[in-house]
């Protein structure tokens, strides 16, 4: 029998459960049980919240791993490549570990049905054991309390932030959502959050485990001051801490402050210069990810953000504010049907001169002709485009060199911008070669 390839598995994953979502551990755990998957390293830092997570997740491995730390992180969804969700010391997992990984996973299985995610979670699991690492990070995909990254108890547990999203799942209430994203604490653990205003649900974990909980703006905290920021925290002896005069970074600097704050709690070598670089060398790809590319004579710049939820957006639109640019910014944009349209654009509206909207690749996918009625009932300017690509094409062909193009509201719709310029980057190469 020929081996399966990757995609092979993908495929068979997804057919393998009768829903894509089916939350709860006791079948995962049944799994865990039978293959003999322990803690997959020493240490284990667990990362949850609306939004932030995959920022939060690449500052902490980052911090690690500047200490000569062998680090995994296992983080959804992906972009291009299933491999960006298992990732060993910065290097994406291989097609045949990924195949090996599921062929473990399947065989330890037996009749349990496992969910594509928890597939892909107790894969990565057993990769991680089988690389003898010293910590792991981990991105919770849904909620917290039922995810099955929570099958692994976390020694650091981080909020990133708490917002009203997946309400089918996590319920229509930041107190909801908060009970669930809290299920990730453990007794006597730490446990950090880095929303300013956390639900009393949230609290009451805390003090029902006895965590040590370390809360952004009382515990840790940032600050501006032109073009640097601050930053303080307690260490575990409750002593303060201090950077000051760090770079402004690319990447949203409160999810870099609480990942400072989860660094200095695991105990390892305070060197401010080696975190400064750290954190300078950060990158998540698809989020306020700046590119440049040559479109016919012009030096174009773009933004691409997967920002898909009102929480994002509100932050999406302060950074725009805390960046002016010379020109316009000119938008494409593309949204699930299960988000929340009016919240996410409304926010958005007054910085983007032109929107391009286009259906996503997605049997989820909103409407061009609904994205359209309801930024034109905004006011906007706005075109529809029969996909991403002929949207991008034409912002590309209008946009001048000080302008912006600012592609969001999906990570579809950053898939479809990222295999664009992929094709562009190819087609140059090969007419360069040509000549």
């Amino acid at each position: 029998m020929t081996p399966r390839t990757l995609g092979d598995w993908l495929a068979y994953l997804e057919q393998l459960h009768p829903s894509a979502i089916d939350m709860g551990l006791e079948r995962s755990q049944q799994v865990v049980s039978r293959m003999g998957l322990g803690k997959p390293a020493p240490r284990v830092i667990t990362v949850t919240g609306t939004n932030g997570k995959g920022s939060t997740c690449a500052f902490v491995a980052s911090l690690l791993r500047a200490q000569g730390l062998q680090v995994g992180v296992y983080s959804s969804p992906h972009l291009l490549r299933y491999n960006e969700r298992v990732q060993v010391d910065g290097v994406e997992a291989t097609d045949q570990q990924l195949c090996d990984a599921f062929a473990a996973v399947e065989a330890g299985r037996g009749e349990i049905s496992l969910t594509y995610f928890e597939m892909g979670t107790l894969a990565a699991f057993w990769l991680f054991q089988r690389a003898a690492l010293d910590a792991v990070v981990l991105e919770v995909g849904l909620g917290g309390r039922l995810d099955a990254v929570n099958l692994v108890d976390a020694d650091l547990a981080l909020v990133t932030s708490i917002g009203v999203d997946h309400v089918e799942y996590l319920g229509d209430s930041r107190e909801s959502v908060a009970f669930e994203k809290a299920g990730i604490f453990r007794p006597g653990a730490p446990a950090l959050c880095g929303d300013l205003n956390p639900p009393q649900s949230l609290l009451d974990k805390v003090l029902e485990l006895d965590c040590p909980f370390f809360l952004r703006g009382r515990d840790f905290d940032l600050g501006f001051t032109g073009r640097h920021w601050q930053w303080r925290g307690l260490d575990a002896q409750g002593d303060q801490v201090e950077l000051r005069d760090l770079p402004l970074l690319d990447l949203p600097m409160e999810n870099a402050a609480l990942a400072l704050q989860a660094y200095l709690l695991s105990g390892l070598p305070w060197q401010p210069e080696v975190i400064r670089t750290a954190l300078q060398q950060t990158r998540v790809t698809g989020r306020l990810d700046r590119r440049q590319i040559d479109w016919q004579g012009k030096r174009l710049n773009l933004l691409l953000d997967v920002g898909h939820n009102p929480h994002a957006a509100q932050y999406l639109a302060e950074r725009l504010g805390r960046d002016p640019i010379a020109g316009k910014r000119l938008a494409v944009f593309g949204l699930l049907a299960d988000k929340d349209l009016s919240g996410v654009i409304e926010c958005l509206c007054s910085s983007v001169w032109h929107w391009a909207v286009a259906p996503l690749d997605s049997p989820r996918t909103r409407p061009v002709e609904a994205l359209q009625a309801e930024l034109q009932g905004l006011g906007a300017r706005v075109t529809s485009y029969a996909s991403v690509a002929a949207a991008l094409e034409a912002q590309c062909a209008q946009a001048a060199d000080d302008d912006e193009i600012l592609l969001f509201g999906s990570f579809y719709c950053v898939a479809e911008a990222l295999e664009w310029l992929a094709r562009r980057s190819t087609e140059e190469a090969a007419h360069g070669n040509a000549g």
